[in-house]
């Protein structure tokens, strides 16, 4: 893989994932292509050019733009409106021209230039309605599903590729969805190698976290810059569960994907931190309230949003059986660093965040 492409390169995961690809591989030539829609990406603008990677200002709407990349060997499409929320009260347009337009012209590139392709699906592919409709229990901290109910595809070790992908999973699931089966398309009609992965929750320091997304980052600065948070839904006590997966995690799956490219080609994982790196929003608060040293005033909205769930754990065993990966930052280390990244940049965030 000589040249590697990243759309949305500009972006939290796109800038990271690049940063770790040209660490590892300074041979390599990577390209970042981003609109830089989303306020506080221009901030990786400068770490990019440190470290001799090439930026392309374009959006992945306009075939084009690709094209003025020139030729690539992978294409790392990590380009999106990433917001579970998106369309709700609004125009879907830049939802659906994204996620989904994006991604033919991403996977006309990729067939115009025999070019691999990893693509960064999402775990809100799965519908909301069956895991929202299980029977929880309240601990003191956090929800946990009494019941599976001979559900296929969900366990106490999460939800796995089998579970059933019938009914409404939010506008933005249904993008990724689409895109997953264009991508299958592709491949059969045009033999490009292609693996999908169904991320859960991704983190880490330099992502601009916001109510509908990245919510950790938002949690920790947050509590840096004293700003009020709310536990929304549910009951508003913040008992919901997600698991947490440090991006530099991600990029070490994407590495072995990499290089057995053969073998993975045409899989769909589920991918996250899994069952050990789970945590509540009380749990993350616990957590943020230690690593900062700070306390700020929460408020409660008991009203649930639209597409929400209270619990949501990624199953990895499938990914983790076919590339011995397993994720290794812990969320009170991912808390830790995203704190440290704040502190040190306190000026040029305190306005974003």
């Amino acid at each position: 893989m000589q040249t590697i492409l990243i759309t949305g390169g500009a972006g939290f995961v796109g800038a990271s994932l690049a940063l770790e690809f040209k660490a590892r591989y300074p041979q390599n030539k990577v390209l970042c292509l981003d609109n830089l829609k989303r306020r506080g990406s221009e901030l990786n603008l400068p770490r990019l050019k440190a470290a001799g990677i090439e930026f392309i200002h374009g959006d992945i709407r306009i075939q084009t733009d690709i094209e003025a990349a020139g030729p690539f060997d992978l294409m790392v499409e990590c380009s999106a409106e990433p917001s579970a929320l998106a369309g709700y009260g609004g125009s879907p347009d830049y939802l659906l021209a994204t996620n989904v337009t994006g991604t033919m012209h991403c996977l006309e590139a990729c067939r115009r230039h025999r070019a691999a392709l990893i693509f960064l699906s999402t775990s809100r592919v799965y519908p909301w309605n069956p895991i929202r409709n299980l029977p929880y229990k309240e601990t003191k901290t956090r929800f946990e599903p009494n019941d599976f109910q001979n559900i296929p595809g969900i366990s106490s070790t999460g939800i796995s590729e089998t579970f059933p992908l019938n009914g409404p999973r939010t506008l933005y699931g249904a993008t990724k969805l689409a895109s997953e089966l264009l991508i299958t398309e592709y491949a059969d009609m045009y033999g490009i190698k292609a693996i999908v992965n169904r991320c859960g929750v991704l983190t880490g320091p330099w992502q601009m976290g916001k109510v509908d997304q990245g919510f950790m980052a938002l949690w920790v600065a947050s509590h840096f810059f004293g700003r009020t948070l709310s536990y929304i839904g549910f009951g508003g006590n913040g008992r919901q569960v997600r698991d947490v997966l440090h991006v530099k995690d991600l990029f070490e799956l994407l590495d072995r994907q990499i290089s057995d490219l053969s073998t993975h080609s045409g899989a769909v994982y589920n991918v996250g931190g899994g069952e050990v790196l789970s945590l509540s929003l009380m749990e993350l608060t616990a957590l943020v309230q230690e690593a900062t040293g700070r306390k700020i005033l929460f408020k409660s909205d008991p009203e649930t949003r639209p597409g929400d769930i209270p619990w949501y754990i990624t199953d990895i065993r499938a990914v983790t059986s076919a590339t011995g990966w397993q994720p290794r930052m812990t969320p009170d280390e991912i808390v830790g660093e995203i704190t440290s990244w704040i502190d040190q940049n306190q000026e040029s965030l305190k306005h974003i965040l």
